[in-house]
């Protein structure tokens, strides 16, 4: 599927949320588009079942089009907290995490989710390297039992 797709799918979810209904209009304003362009993204989306609309209805998600809208927002959601928390405005923070939140590894949204939720996120950083590989003053990679050049 399509990061435009996606964007469509996460909007009918959170307009569902808010006000319990998607309406074409709505998307369209809200994603700053055309009704022609909502209506032949409804139609792609049907295709992979994930809406539903009877003509010139309200958009319905199916079970899978929610789980998977649901999923798509928590990772926008996510990212903007963690950008949040390196210092980005919350308008830049929330155009980047647009971008973002189709592109990163599930490993990589993974340790984003644990760095926000740990106490002292620099610390367990570290812990990501190996023990037995430090850096010196220098800058210079050694071993730890090289620990005399100090």
């Amino acid at each position: 599927m399509t990061k435009s797709l996606e964007d469509y799918l996460e909007m009918i979810h959170v307009l569902i949320r808010d006000h319990r209904v998607a309406r074409v209009r709505d998307v369209a304003l809200s994603l700053n588009v055309k009704m022609p362009s909502v209506v032949k993204a409804i139609g792609e989306l049907k295709k992979y079942a994930l809406v539903r609309q009877e003509p010139y209805g309200d958009i319905e998600l199916t079970e899978k089009g929610a789980r998977l809208a649901a999923m798509i927002l928590n990772r926008h959601t996510v990212l903007k907290a963690f950008l949040c928390k390196l210092g980005v405005s919350e308008e830049n923070a929330n155009k980047d995490a647009c971008l973002m939140e189709h592109i990163l590894s599930a490993e990589t949204m993974e340790r984003i989710q644990e760095f926000l939720a740990d106490k002292n996120p620099l610390k367990s950083a570290g812990k990501a390297k190996s023990t037995s590989e430090k850096i010196n003053s220098k800058g210079k990679k050694r071993n730890d039992r090289s620990s005399k050049d100090d």
